[in-house]
C-alpha cells in the first residue's frame, strides 16, 4: 500500500504509473490443503460482505482484481480454508499473499507497509487466542484432578497477560497505522474492554491523534472518536454510582441457586466484583477473609457478595475452592458481558461498593486499612 500517494504524485510524476488507478490487485498462492476456492470479503462496522471468490489453479495460484477500490484504506478480508486474513486495501495496490499449510500461521503479506504490520499482530494474537481456547476446553473436563487444573490455570493466566502485554505494546509502539486501530478493537475470551475504562481512552485517543494527520478522511478515524466520546461519557456516569439505594442483582451461586443482593439487607454488605481469570484474586481475597472473620459476627454482621466476571465455570468453581472462600460467589459466566457490570457501571476489576444495613451505597472502591475503619463504623 502506498502510504502517501498524492505526496508521491507531486514529488514525482513522471513514476507515478499507479497513482490514478482505482483498482486493487491481489495474488498469492495457497497450498498444503484440499480447499479450491479463496474468497474477498468487505468489513464493516455492521458485517462482513462477500464481494468476489476464485478458484485456484493446479498449483493453488489464485488472482483477485477489485475495482473502484477506496481511496483511503478500509479493511477486507481473504478467506481460505475457513480461516481469515485480514489486509488494509486502498486504490492502486498490488499485494501479494500466499501461505502453506495453517494459514493464519503462515501467511505473507507484500505490496503493503499496513497489512504486513497488521499481520505482525494478527498472528499473534490469534495464535494465543487459540492457545487460551484449548486449555480452556481442557479446564471443562470434569475429571480433571487438582494438580493439573492448577497447572493448567496457571498456564491460562500466563498466556492471557503475555498476549495482553504484547497487544498494548504493539499499539504504544505503532499507533501511526491502521494496524494498530485493528489492535484496538481485538478482544481475548471474556473482555470487552482493552484493559479498563481509565487506560483504554488513553490508548484510543494516542492512536487517533497519531493517525488524524496520515488518514484525515478515514472512516476509521471517525469511529475512534466516537468511541473517545462514549467512553469518556461512561467514565462520568460510572462516578455517579457512589451514594444511593442499591440496585438489586440475583445472580446463581456454583450449584445453580440463585440469590439476591437485596436478600442481603439489615447487614453490612460488600459488593465486590472480581475475576478468577485475571489471576491476581489471592491476595486480594486472603486480605478480605480476615476482615470478613473478624466482623461476620458483629452487632451488625457484615456479608460479602461477591461476583465473579467469568466465562469458564471450572475455572471460577476451582478458584473459589482453592481459596475456600467462605462467603457468597456467584456468576452468570457471562464474562465482560455480564448484565451486573453495567448495573452498577463496573469498568474495571476488581471494584467494590460497601452498603449499609439501611440498603445505603456508603463508599466504593475500599481496601485495606480505609476498609477496615469504615467496617468498625458500620458493624457497631
Amino acid at each position: 500500500m502506498n502510504r502517501l500517494p498524492h505526496f508521491l504524485c507531486a514529488a514525482a510524476a513522471a513514476l507515478l504509473v499507479g497513482c490514478g488507478r482505482s483498482d486493487v490487485k491481489i495474488t498469492g498462492r495457497f497450498v498444503g490443503t484440499d480447499a479450491p476456492t479463496v474468497y474477498l470479503e468487505q468489513v464493516s462496522s455492521a458485517r462482513q460482505q462477500l464481494v468476489d471468490s476464485t478458484k485456484l489453479d493446479a498449483e493453488g495460484n489464485y488472482r483477485f482484481r477489485l475495482d473502484r477500490a477506496p481511496a483511503t484504506p478500509s479493511l477486507y478480508n481473504i478467506v481460505y480454508n475457513g480461516e481469515r486474513i485480514p489486509l488494509f486495501l486502498a486504490a492502486g495496490d498490488r499485494l501479494t499473499v500466499q501461505a502453506a499449510g495453517n494459514v493464519v500461521r503462515t501467511y505473507t503479506v507484500e505490496g503493503s507497509a499496513e497489512s504486513e504490520l497488521l499481520r505482525r499482530f494478527y498472528q499473534n494474537f490469534i495464535g494465543g487466542a487459540q492457545q487460551l481456547d484449548g486449555i480452556a476446553r481442557q479446564l471443562a473436563d470434569p475429571s480433571l484432578g487438582e494438580e493439573k487444573r492448577d497447572a493448567l490455570v496457571r498456564e491460562y493466566t500466563t498466556e492471557y497477560y503475555r498476549i495482553r502485554r504484547e497487544q498494548l505494546a504493539f499499539i504504544a509502539e505503532n499507533k501511526a497505522s491502521l494496524a494498530a486501530v485493528y489492535a484496538l478493537y481485538q478482544r481475548l475470551p471474556g473482555d470487552t474492554q482493552l484493559s479498563d475504562a481509565a487506560s483504554d481512552v488513553i490508548h484510543y485517543r494516542a492512536v487517533a491523534e497519531a493517525i488524524e494527520p496520515l488518514y484525515p478522511t478515514s472512516p476509521y478515524l471517525v469511529t475512534l472518536k466516537g468511541d473517545i466520546a462514549r467512553m469518556e461519557a461512561a467514565r462520568q456516569l460510572a462516578g455517579q454510582v457512589t451514594e444511593a439505594t442499591f440496585p438489586d442483582l440475583e445472580l446463581p451461586d456454583m450449584y445453580g441457586k440463585r440469590i439476591r443482593l437485596s436478600s442481603l439487607k439489615g447487614k453490612v454488605i460488600l459488593l465486590d466484583f472480581w475475576s478468577a481469570e485475571l489471576g491476581n484474586s489471592n491476595t486480594l481475597n486472603a486480605e478480605l477473609k480476615e476482615l470478613y472473620a473478624a466482623y461476620r459476627e458483629a452487632p451488625t454482621p457484615l456479608e460479602v457478595y461477591q461476583v465473579a466476571i467469568d466465562t469458564s465455570k471450572p475455572l471460577w468453581i476451582s478458584t473459589v475452592q482453592e481459596q475456600a472462600l467462605p462467603w457468597i460467589s456467584v456468576s452468570d459466566l457471562r464474562g465482560r458481558q455480564s448484565t451486573a457490570l453495567g448495573t452498577y457501571n463496573v469498568t474495571k476489576l476488581p471494584t467494590n461498593f460497601l452498603i449499609d444495613k439501611e440498603g445505603t451505597i456508603v463508599a466504593r472502591d475500599l481496601r485495606g486499612e480505609a476498609l477496615k475503619r469504615r467496617l468498625e463504623q458500620l458493624t457497631r
